[in-house]
């Protein structure tokens, strides 16, 4: 665990270093890069979970905290250098789905991710005391990312 963790903090590190170095030349598709790997990451981590609580992936404890726990720490990530005004979906058409809603409304931006960091805070804490511990943080796990889509994320 403290293996990922301290990746993902150099990740964290080297992105907000590429995103400042990067302002004079392919910021704006490079911070939509980045944010797209955290995205990535969190799907991963999540998708792992989930297949546990769903039973289409057998529980295992270790990986179980190792999954909860990389997602609490990219939820603690800041990702403030990822989200320059312009990359949106209509500015970036194509190459983004986060909707311009982002950059008018922060303060429920700002909700919705800490309502993710509790939730995968919560759930790093009990995904590997079985089974019922993670179903039962997965879901709000899972209802945090998605409260956040509907209201800032393109649809497909």
């Amino acid at each position: 665990m403290r293996k990922v963790s301290i990746a993902l903090a150099g990740a964290a590190i080297a992105a907000m270093v590429a995103g400042t170095s990067a302002l004079a030349d392919g910021h704006l598709e490079k911070a939509i890069d980045a944010r797209n790997a955290q995205m990535t990451l969190y799907s991963w981590n999540l998708g792992m979970l989930g297949g546990m609580a769903k039973g289409t992936v057998e529980y295992d404890a270790a990986k179980a905290s190792a999954a909860a726990s990389n997602l609490a720490a990219l939820s603690a990530m800041s990702s403030q250098g990822l989200w320059p005004e312009g990359s949106d979906s209509t500015a970036m058409a194509g190459k983004t789905r986060a909707l311009p809603e982002i950059w008018s409304t922060y303060p429920a931006v700002a909700e919705k991710g800490a309502a993710l960091k509790e939730a995968a805070a919560k759930l790093a804490q009990v995904a590997g005391n079985g089974l019922d511990a993670l179903k039962g943080g997965v879901g709000d796990v899972g209802k945090a990312c998605g409260d956040c889509h509907k209201q800032f994320r393109m649809p497909k």
